[in-house]
């Protein structure tokens, strides 16, 4: 950073004017009203001559230093202190000497939207929110307690019928065994009657 850019160097330059202004002031004072200028240590002092030269001196100094601007909008708005340039904020990422964007109705109009959507959606959500709060909960044991008998018995039942399946298995096993039985009965008692007749 330069030197002239340092805020001790501004209160430097400031308290030296300042100064400078109030002794130019005084010696000018001093010479309207025909005063005696003042003596330190026999030394007799021109007040005017004195702030006239430091005066000229601050003038030759802020002529060679040129004005400071007090914002750097520059950094901000590229191009501001040009009077024709057409300028944007770097925020919005504009360029220099692009031109300003228009303010278009439908787009904002379309954010706007949105934004209104998102609400109403946000107040359904709370709204739920606030019925899950008042809902009663109070008998919600109780309905699990018999859920739970209901499913215990329902278990029951399956395995009974599992149970039973097993028993109807072993009856059809049982069943078709005695028809074979049966069917190896009467090829024997078919035979026998056979038999029979060409013996008699």
């Amino acid at each position: 950073m330069a030197i002239t850019k340092s805020p001790s160097f501004k209160y430097a330059k400031n308290f030296i004017i300042g100064v400078g202004a109030a002794i130019v002031m005084l010696g000018a004072l001093y010479k309207i009203q025909s005063w005696e200028m003042p003596t330190i240590g026999g030394v007799k002092f021109d007040l005017l001559t004195i702030g006239l030269g430091v005066e000229a001196f601050l003038f030759l100094l802020i002529g060679v230093l040129g004005p400071e601007p007090d914002y750097y909008w520059d950094k901000l708005y590229p191009g501001l202190s040009n009077y024709d340039a057409n300028v944007m904020p770097l925020s919005s990422g504009g360029v220099v000497g692009a031109p300003v964007a228009a303010l278009n109705g439908e787009v904002v109009e379309q954010q706007l939207g949105g934004m209104l959507t998102e609400l109403q959606n946000m107040s359904k959500s709370m709204s739920s929110l606030k019925a899950l709060q008042d809902a009663d909960f109070s008998g919600t044991g109780e309905q699990i307690r018999q859920m739970g008998n209901f499913y215990a018995k329902l278990n029951e039942a399956m395995a009974d019928l599992a149970a039973t399946s097993d028993q109807t298995k072993a009856y059809k096993e049982n069943m078709i065994a005695l028809n074979g039985n049966l069917s190896t009965l009467n090829t024997v008692y078919g035979n026998m009657i056979s038999a029979m007749r060409v013996s008699a």
